[in-house]
């Protein structure tokens, strides 16, 4: 064992280059600094180092290529730079995962952020990657408990699905995320925390997850005042974290909270970069980002694992058509909507029902269980057509039966759709049953 890592360490020691290029600092505009000397010896996305007169560092990416120097893009503001600042090239910004950061909390360069020493695997990964081939991925597999009745019944997640949860700010978004992480079974669970605040990261390992849930979760977390290129990168080190265990075999939860946050640091550094934003306030490289992704995730090829993925969206003014809601929803397998209105009466999750879909449906569900969601679905659907009515006083009892069972449903539903459940997917559905016979649409 001891001369396997000898060996180890021997071949890492031997792929250090002897010598380094070195490039200098010609000039400083705003945010972003010019550097000469590196045009033939770095690529875009490479990490860059800045040795500033007094010893202390800047670390950046490569934004730009020219003949005539290179643009870097600083983690932090370049204060305390100088003309001819020695730049140095650490190479492309790679991880090398390891079923010990399972417990961990690490930022996106795959640093642990907890204070205490990581070991590494043996293979170091690109962040970037291919998705899977269309034709070898396997179909979506099994539903999965998720520890709502709701979703357990009317709005499934099946292994191997994508499904964004969409809302506005303060509507409960986060909160729903972390009750999914708790309920929801898997042998790996990867979370990425996008442009949270410091003191919500340690809340979230802290408080939501606990000891249990990190004994099975790996945390990736960018905070809020980290650097537009670590933002972006963060959910990207999650999928590439994710997909390691998956090619191990392992059925991977993934948590991107949010996928918003992602988009805008992913502008911030596209416009810094040259690009017009002429998307609705993004540039045009934003819709392919979020889309691939996505496409990351998903069912993985046969003989390997699968990534269930669930990414939140703040979606502004509850504006569904908004450009980054917008570029998702088309990608994904299942939309969750949250809505402002019932999260101020009090109900959690605010899932409008009616706007809210689960793309494995119906292959997930028997047809007797398919029959009972759409008999549910109509009994909602036909209140909401009348509520203004109904709720107006104007319509009288005895008058429609249709629109009276909707209204005896909408009573029993009211608690069913924020109910909670250890007792399984049966259960659920039995419970659902008892709601369409308590409003008289089922009849024993």
């Amino acid at each position: 064992m001891q001369n396997a890592a000898l060996i180890d360490l021997r071949t890492r020691v031997a792929a250090i280059a002897p010598t380094r290029p070195v490039g200098r600092v010609i000039s400083a505009d705003g945010h972003t600094l010019r550097i000469s000397g590196l045009e033939d010896n770095v690529k875009l996305g490479d990490r860059l180092r800045l040795v500033r007169r007094d010893g202390s560092f800047l670390m950046g990416d490569v934004l730009r290529l020219g003949h005539d120097g290179v643009t870097m893009l600083p983690d932090d503001p370049p204060v305390q730079v100088s003309l001819a600042d020695r730049v140095l090239s650490h190479g492309p910004a790679r991880i090398s995962p390891s079923a010990d950061w399972i417990g961990r909390v690490i930022d996106p360069y795959g640093v642990a952020l907890d204070g205490q020493p990581m070991r590494t695997g043996k293979q170091s990964f690109d962040i970037e990657n291919d998705p899977p081939a269309a034709v070898s991925r396997k179909p979506m597999g099994p539903r999965l408990e998720t520890g709502f009745h709701l979703f357990n019944t009317m709005l499934p997640i099946v292994r191997g699905q994508r499904v964004g949860i969409f809302a506005g700010s303060g509507v409960g978004k986060s909160r729903l995320l972390a009750d999914l992480v708790k309920a929801m079974e898997a042998d790996v669970i990867v979370v990425a925390l996008v442009g949270e605040r410091g003191r919500e990261i340690n809340d979230f390992t802290h408080k939501v997850l606990g000891e249990a849930g990190m004994k099975r979760t790996v945390v990736v977390a960018a905070s809020a005042e980290a650097a537009p290129t670590a933002r972006m990168r963060c959910p990207m080190t999650a999928m590439r974290v994710a997909e390691f265990f998956r090619d191990r075999g392992q059925h991977v939860l993934l948590f991107v909270d949010s996928i918003t946050r992602f988009a805008e640091a992913q502008r911030e550094v596209a416009v810094s970069a040259g690009e017009f934003p002429s998307l609705r306030g993004f540039p045009p490289s934003t819709p392919s980002k979020i889309t691939r992704l996505a496409e990351r995730a998903g069912p993985g090829p046969d003989g390997r694992g699968d990534i269930t993925a669930v990414f939140s969206v703040l979606v502004a003014a509850s504006d569904m058509n908004e450009p980054v809601a917008d570029m998702l929803r088309g990608v994904l397998d299942g939309h969750i909507v949250l809505d402002r209105k019932l999260a101020d009466q009090g109900f959690f999750p605010a899932v409008d029902v009616l706007q809210s879909v689960s793309r494995s449906l119906p292959d997930a569900a028997s047809a007797v269980e398919n029959d009972l969601i759409s008999k549910a679905r109509s009994l909602v659907s036909a209140y909401e057509d009348s509520a203004a009515l109904v709720q107006a006083g104007l319509y009288s009892e005895g008058t429609d039966a249709d629109l009276d069972q909707a209204i005896a449903f909408r009573k029993v539903f009211a608690d069913f759709r924020v109910s909670r459940t250890v007792d399984g997917v049966g259960a659920s559905f039995e419970k659902l049953r008892l709601c369409l016979r308590r409003s008289g649409a089922l009849k024993d």
